[in-house]
């Protein structure tokens, strides 16, 4: 499976879908692309994306808005609280999401967006 979890208002991921060139293969129908905002997440796909992460606090975002609105900052958080607060909230899931197959890459880092354009390019 070939998918990207992304918000399609969010310029970061606008930006690293075009500089990994996830745009042209998504345009090939060779990557399927979902936009968490218009359609959200499902329990599913979020326990597939934990089984290869090994966490849901590593596919939760702390930038969220609501993290500090909720006052999470100041909770201890436990996997449980991770993949409702994700299921409940699509912003806090940390963007984009990518799977290739066997490889997940999570969020917006340098290396991880460099590790995701040599993997696209690829395929």
């Amino acid at each position: 499976m070939k998918k990207m979890y992304h918000l399609a208002t969010c310029t970061t991921c606008q930006a690293i879908i075009k500089e990994t060139g996830v745009d042209k293969l998504a345009a090939a129908d060779r990557i399927k692309m979902q936009d968490i905002k218009t359609e959200k997440i499902t329990a599913g796909q979020l326990e597939e994306m934990k089984k290869m992460s090994g966490t849901y606090e590593a596919l939760f975002s702390r930038r969220a808005m609501k993290y500090k609105e909720l006052g999470l900052k100041e909770k201890s958080l436990s996997e449980k609280d991770y993949r409702d607060y994700i299921l409940d909230e699509y912003t806090f899931l940390k963007r984009p999401v990518t799977i290739l197959d066997n490889q997940i890459f999570i969020g917006n880092d340098k290396k991880t967006v460099a590790a995701l354009k040599a993997a696209v390019s690829d395929i």
